[in-house]
């Protein structure tokens, strides 16, 4: 009986200590997902839903669905997450401080036009999702903001008629879809030229693999404890037994 108790006691802090110091991951760490709300409308490039190309004043959701290569893919859904409105391609770059809140970036349009999405920033990183537009839609845009737009010759759709599914071919279209960027005066230049890469290390998040956000050092320094204190319980319960 004495046994029991001591050996249930050694299991109870072990499990106790597992709670404790397992690291936790949250979810939005992997998928940055970020509640928006824009007060005007604004112009989205990707592949959209059938006149989803201007999104409403209102509040979305945006989510990245994948982010295994050298780009990312970004997702915009309805408040409730219940409707896929886009699926954007995006490059990383870069940002000089990063901020403890959301940033969207907009590029100016001519009075009467939307203002068009340009970047997303998540709090705390310096590298952010820069939008992708269809290549004639980013000639019009570069001109009329003076600005680079990035673009991809890549034949995509740019409206579908369905909801956006996750497994729509157009998507492992975008993983690898080449992209350039239309300067003002309408030449083409690498994407080198105007986006400043992250290092390996920033580019790859497996939404398979959640990250770690504690390290494994106190785990094993308990781990010691624990054993420690088995071998002085069973120690304890063997000389009362002798």
């Amino acid at each position: 009986m004495k046994v029991s108790k001591a050996v249930q006691t050694v299991f109870c802090t072990a499990l106790l200590a597992g709670a404790i110091f397992t690291p936790v991951a949250k979810a939005d760490d992997w998928d940055r997902k970020t509640t928006i709300t824009f007060s005007a409308p604004v112009e989205i490039p990707g592949v959209h839903v059938a006149g989803w190309g201007v999104l409403p004043a209102g509040t979305y959701v945006f989510k990245i669905l994948d982010s295994q290569q050298d780009r990312h893919i970004v997702q915009i859904f309805n408040k409730d997450e219940s409707v896929c409105y886009a699926t954007i391609m995006a490059i990383p770059n870069f940002r000089l401080k990063a901020t403890d809140k959301t940033v969207v970036t907009f590029r100016e349009r001519p009075a009467g036009q939307p203002e068009a999405l340009r970047a997303w920033f998540y709090p705390g990183r310096q590298w952010g999702e820069e939008f992708v537009y269809p290549k004639a839609k980013a000639m019009e845009i570069a001109a009329s903001t003076n600005t680079p737009v990035l673009f991809t010759p890549a034949d995509l759709p740019v409206e579908v008629a369905l909801p956006i599914q996750p497994d729509a071919p157009f998507v492992a279209q975008m993983r690898t879809a080449p992209v350039m960027a239309y300067q003002p005066s309408g030449a083409q230049v690498q994407l080198a030229e105007v986006v400043t890469p992250p290092p390996p290390a920033e580019m790859h998040v497996n939404p398979a693999v959640l990250p770690k956000t504690a390290s494994e050092l106190p785990l094993f320094a308990l781990g010691g404890l624990l054993a420690l204190g088995c071998a002085f319980a069973v120690r304890s319960i063997s000389v009362k037994t002798l």
